[in-house]
């Protein structure tokens, strides 16, 4: 299977996010999508919707890396 070559027609920014539990780093992250989605379009990641395995809903906790 080939290989789909990369667009490049639209702007791309990765963002990180570090922080102790409880900082607002999730939170951050649904605002930035939200305001980024507005802006440029797009679609808007809820909070709920970033933390993704069953044991981070669970827990209330982000464990591991999202891409959003």
């Amino acid at each position: 299977m080939a290989k789909e070559q990369f667009e490049r027609s639209k702007p791309h920014v990765n963002v990180g996010t570090i922080g102790h539990v409880d900082h607002g780093k999730t939170t951050l992250t649904a605002a930035l999508t939200r305001v980024c989605a507005e802006v440029w379009g797009g679609s808007a990641v809820a909070f709920d919707g970033i933390d993704n395995a069953p044991e981070e809903r669970e827990r209330g906790i982000t464990i591991a890396t999202s891409h959003v």
